[in-house]
């Protein structure tokens, strides 16, 4: 289904262009309650049939509200800065041709091409607004990416609401640059993070603020701070295969078409799940054997589930073995994927004590970092990945709060353990060890 705000020959032709995918992390390939429309766990970008892009133009200073009524009733693209009570600029953008412009937000207006609502962790999606108020805007940024090869794509916070307006208000933080044009920030910002060869290597960037006009600076003291970072002097607000964009309730990760066409597929993912059941692991305890759960990834426990101790990594079924209620640590609504329920348990095998939870797999090809056996496990919440994957992520701290840091579950968003670290080897029984 396409936007509302697309014509119906924007529809992909045979063949398009794919710029590339934004993919909301946390959700393990769809959302709890399925991808639907615009609003859906990944967002494929695709060269238009026509370019909607648009570029600054012309400026205007406004002293009264009637000029800027004038302005705005033109029917172009403008944002508008306001300066005082008095004073407004207006910068009208006029039509490129040669870009495409995508939006990203909360709101499931027109305008918006992909409708991104908070992640409460856990794989969970907000529902209801009146439990906590949306920390993301509901135009919260686009991305405008160019018709031509490289076909690179940028990001900017703000998007244009239904009047084709962004607007900046009294009290939002804005300047004028020393070149004279104006800019300014949202209330609660839009992150970026450009990783450093990804996926061959896990160097990660550092964390930046991208301006409405698609300037880089350093991070506010919070979040929402009413000063500017420093200018972060030449660098860019081009996305990278494998960036990842904060929206203060979601954090998206971009993986460019040419990425894509290298990254593991669902179906090499199903292959590698045959091939990890077909070596039959054993229950050391119960003599089972074990299997993981078809792909896409099932909601409840199955009889053959492998489960873990977090602690050594020995892989077991659901036994009663060794339970320690008085220890108990419980996180989420049950012991399906959806929350974290884990028990402390002394391992039959080498008696150590720890959590012990089911083990999933990731279904999410765009976060593997490669094509390699799901040997891993993310500690708290058992969801199963390559070596390399794992190790990204537990080296990648993704913004959390006002002002914090953590590494997270790139499949259901659980905050990772710090001590001794985020991953655990899996140790199966059997011929897969």
């Amino acid at each position: 289904m396409n936007s509302p705000n697309q014509d119906e020959d924007d529809v992909p032709v045979k063949d398009p262009v794919k710029y590339g995918e934004l993919v909301i992390l946390g959700y393990n390939g769809s959302l709890p309650s399925g991808d639907r429309g615009r609003r859906k766990s990944r967002f494929a970008l695709y060269r238009r049939t026509k370019a909607n892009g648009v570029k600054p133009s012309t400026v205007h200073i406004l002293n009264t509200p009637q000029d800027s009524k004038a302005v705005h009733s033109r029917g172009q693209h403008s944002i508008s800065f306001t300066l005082s009570r008095n004073q407004t600029v207006v910068v009208e953008y006029c039509h490129d041709n040669d870009t495409d412009m995508f939006q990203i937000g909360r709101s499931t207006e027109c305008p918006i091409d992909f409708v991104v609502t908070d992640t409460s962790g856990e794989g969970k999606e907000c529902e209801d607004p009146s439990v906590a108020p949306s920390t993301i805007s509901r135009f919260a940024c686009r991305v405008v990416c160019e018709r031509n090869p490289p076909y690179t794509a940028r990001i900017y916070a703000a998007g244009f609401d239904s009047s084709k307006n962004i607007f900046l208000g009294e009290k939002a933080t804005k300047w004028k640059n020393p070149d004279g044009h104006m800019d300014g920030l949202t209330t609660n910002g839009v992150l970026v993070m450009h990783p450093e060869g990804f996926p061959e290597d896990n160097r990660q960037g550092l964390w930046r603020e991208i301006s409405v006009c698609g300037d880089v600076y350093a991070l506010r003291e919070t979040r929402s701070g009413p000063s500017r970072g420093k200018l972060a002097e030449g660098e860019s607000s081009a996305l990278r295969d494998g960036s990842l964009v904060d929206l203060c309730g979601a954090t998206l990760l971009w993986r460019t078409g040419e990425g894509l066409l290298h990254a593991p597929t669902l179906r090499h993912l199903e292959a590698l799940r045959q091939e990890l059941n077909a070596a039959r692991p054993q229950c050391p305890v119960g003599l089972s054997t074990l299997a993981f759960p078809s792909l896409p990834r099932s909601h409840s426990l199955e009889e053959r589930q492998p489960w873990v101790y977090l602690t050594c990594g020995h892989v077991h079924g659901r036994h009663d073995w060794g339970q320690r209620p008085e220890r108990r640590e419980a996180r989420g609504g049950g012991e399906g994927e959806g929350g974290i329920s884990t028990v402390r348990r002394e391992c039959p095998l080498c008696r150590s004590v720890g959590p012990y939870v089911p083990l999933w797999l990731g279904c999410e090809p765009a976060v593997y970092v490669d094509a390699g056996a799901p040997t891993y496990a993310f500690v708290p919440c058992g969801h199963v990945c390559s070596e390399r994957t794992a190790k990204y992520w537990a080296d990648t701290p993704l913004p959390h709060g006002t002002h914090a840091f953590r590494p997270t579950c790139p499949f259901c968003s659980a905050l990772l353990s710090s001590t001794p670290q985020g991953w655990t080897r899996l140790i199966f029984q059997g011929p897969i060890d």
